[in-house]
């Protein structure tokens, strides 16, 4: 290096001699072992919410979105634009230009309402689909939930050289000879974020990908993430393979980043091979689901059963009701009456007739559950009868006996607990039959979705690491299909869990649908083209239809899911709000202009308790009781704002420009937690930059 410096000492020209000792300096840090590549330059988003005046910088929408100019002027809807780098000026009419925001830049981002799916009106528990370029929703969730992240799981582009990605809005391929640095610079800018996010003690990061990236990938996720113990699972995706003249290729990785206190727990799956070790014998919901499931269908099997309960058990099982006459629902002696009502609150049927559930009850093989506010009724399940004759040949043993209501306790007889193993082989992850086939059955085929992952693969591996934690908060920043959200939505049907799910996806259109649009005339950022976008076209519908257990077009799904015996027609309990990630003036935030597009922001923040709340008036002081925030939005007001501020409010945003103010003001509520609008949310992007 030192010969190095002696020859630059003889460089004239000033400046090209500083620049020179910049990028030696430079190279004189890089690594020289471990993971090297080419750093990019920086990616670029397009605004089409943005509209384009003098000033901006703006790319052309059918054109490279890193191929930017500046607008110089606008005339008679031409704009008169300067390109970034040739400095060539070009006439553009507006319609055909959108603004753009490239990474380092500020941004203040808000949310925009698009729809929403209510299945669970009585929860108070929210998820939430974000529509964005997933770099910038990211630094939106550090402002939201800086190490509050339980896990991140992310099934990312695998880079295969198909075109199965894009960078600055262009496909990537395989005859790009940077593909793999231009994939790692990608991943890198997003895993920085990601790591920010995470729960720094008991936070997992699960990463899938396959044999294209695997090695360069854990070598990144090594630089990363040093002090995290990182770990790979093996897991069979598709049974029957995929050759190409050599070896069938049947597996995937899942790669877990464990921060230092965070575990696996033991349970009774090893995860590997088929056989069923679980010692949790599943007791079967007695309302019949699935087809055959009407009253009218097995009209003997229409009867009441009356319970105790305080106890929990059943105290009487009536005969069977004449199916010309209604049921009644008023309680007899003081025990409540249960009828086979479905989730749409039509009448069903049981699953076993009157006189085998009485013997049922009498052995103790009945249980009744939690009352159930959709079905205006108890839950209620049994043990069937393949449970029954495993307990006859001793491959289900009765543990115990409750003293009181008499109901047994059962296991498997030659399960124990042990350790979830690194490779992984249930017929259940199979990508054909639980990705593509359900999203098919659910969404309908033309709505193709490339290689989207099985719903209960993806939920084993969300699910091994947060099994114990019921509340935890999970985020997918490459949501693509939506699985993550449905395996969320199952997982917490599994075990009465309130895990809250955030999922962010871009709305890119693919490359057929892409140039099938351009023919037609359609641009990006036309609602036309807007429609035929992953968020927009796939994502949200299955999100619907799965949460509400129908189809696109409104059939009830058929099936049932593996893990519950629960059918897919009678849904998922689940509430989910869908926003689009837009960008805010920065001075009329700070004039607090824009506090109408900042509620959806400010209700995350407060954790997303009940619907998303809305204000059409300026006001003074907002107090948003269901969802447990409240916002004072005048100081001179503080004294009233106090005398309404209940109990159930947990988050509270003051609007002030006084860092005195607002220190007094929050001093009265150190038992909640407080926020300065808007000094908070400006400078956190601030600071993002600069970092």
């Amino acid at each position: 290096m030192a010969a190095i410096h002696d020859l630059l000492a003889q460089v004239q020209d000033e400046a090209l001699r500083a620049r020179l000792e910049h990028e030696i300096d430079r190279l004189s840090k890089t690594k020289k072992f471990g993971l090297v590549f080419e750093e990019h330059l920086p990616e670029c988003v397009p605004l089409y919410d943005i509209p384009v005046k003098r000033g901006s910088t703006v790319a052309k929408k059918t054109g490279t979105i890193s191929e930017m100019y500046e607008v110089y002027s606008i005339n008679d809807d031409v704009a008169t634009c300067y390109h970034k780098v040739s400095e060539e000026r070009e006439e553009i009419p507006v319609e055909e230009l959108v603004c753009v925001a490239e990474f380092g830049e500020p941004i203040y981002p808000y949310l925009k309402p698009i729809d929403s799916i209510c299945n669970a009106p009585t929860s108070d528990l929210w998820h939430t689909l974000i529509e964005a370029d997933n770099y910038h929703a990211l630094q939106l969730l550090e402002y939201l939930y800086a190490e509050k992240v339980d896990c991140i799981y992310i099934d990312p582009p695998y880079n295969t050289g198909a075109k199965d990605w894009k960078y600055n809005n262009d496909y990537v391929d395989s005859s790009d000879e940077y593909r793999h640095s231009k994939w790692l610079s990608f991943m890198e800018r997003r895993l920085i974020i990601a790591k920010k996010l995470l729960n720094p003690k008991t936070g997992v990061l699960i990463v899938t990908i396959d044999e294209h990236e695997v090695h360069r990938l854990r070598m990144l996720l090594d630089q990363l993430f040093p002090e995290y113990y990182i770990q790979m699972v093996t897991y069979v995706t598709s049974p029957s393979g995929a050759s190409q003249g050599r070896f069938s290729r049947i597996e995937e990785y899942a790669i877990y980043c464990f921060a230092k206190e965070a575990y696996v727990q033991a349970g009774d799956d090893p995860m590997i091979g088929e056989v069923e070790t679980s010692t949790s014998v599943r007791w079967k919901s007695l309302l019949r689901s699935g087809p055959s499931s009407t009253r009218a269908d097995r009209k003997n099997m229409f009867y009441p059963i009356y319970i105790d309960e305080k106890k929990g058990v059943v105290v009487e099982v009536g005969e069977a009701l004449p199916f010309e006459e209604e049921p009644d629902f008023s309680p007899v002696d003081g025990h409540p009456v249960i009828w086979p009502v479905r989730t749409d609150g039509t009448l069903g049927r049981w699953s076993v007739g009157a006189e085998t559930f009485r013997e049922l009850v009498s052995k103790g093989y009945v249980q009744i559950g939690r009352y159930d506010e959709k079905r205006n009724t108890y839950g209620v399940t049994y043990l069937s009868s393949q449970t029954q004759k495993m307990i006859e040949s001793g491959d289900v043993v009765i543990t115990g006996r409750d003293k009181d209501t008499g109901i047994v306790s059962v296991e498997y007889a030659n399960s124990h607990a042990q350790a979830i193993r690194t490779v992984w082989y249930r017929t259940r992850h199979n990508a054909g039959s639980y990705g593509t086939n359900m999203i098919s059955s659910i969404i309908g085929k033309e709505r193709k979705f490339s290689f989207p992952k099985s719903v209960y693969a993806t939920l084993d591996s969300i699910y091994s690491v947060v099994k114990s934690n019921k509340d935890a908060l999970i985020v997918d920043f490459f949501a693509g299909s939506g699985t993550t959200q449905h395996a969320v939505n199952l997982m917490n049907c599994l075990d009465d869990g309130k895990r809250r799910c955030i999922s962010i996806t871009n709305n890119e259109v693919s490359e057929n649908e892409a140039a099938a649009l351009l023919e037609q005339g359609f641009k990006p950022g036309d609602k036309e083209w807007e429609s035929y976008g992953i968020a927009r076209y796939i994502t949200w519908p299955r999100t619907v239809c799965s949460v509400k257990g129908e189809d696109i077009n409104g059939i009830p799904l058929k099936g049932e899911y593996l893990l519950t015996e629960r059918a897919l027609s009678d849904g998922l309990e689940s509430n989910v709000s869908f926003f689009k990630l837009g960008f805010l003036d920065q001075n009329t935030v700070a004039l607090g202009r824009q506090l109408k597009e900042l509620i959806p922001v400010l209700w995350l923040k407060a954790g997303s308790i009940g619907r998303c709340p809305s204000i059409e008036e300026v006001s003074s002081m907002y107090i948003f009781e269901e969802n447990q925030f409240a916002i004072l939005n005048d100081e001179k007001e503080f004294v009233m704002f106090k005398q309404k501020i209940s109990s159930n409010i947990k988050v509270i945003f003051f609007v002030t420009d006084s860092d005195a103010g607002y220190r007094e003001m929050s001093s009265c509520y150190e038992y909640l937690t407080t926020y300065q609008l808007y000094s908070d949310y400006l400078e956190n992007f601030r600071i993002i930059v600069r970092r």
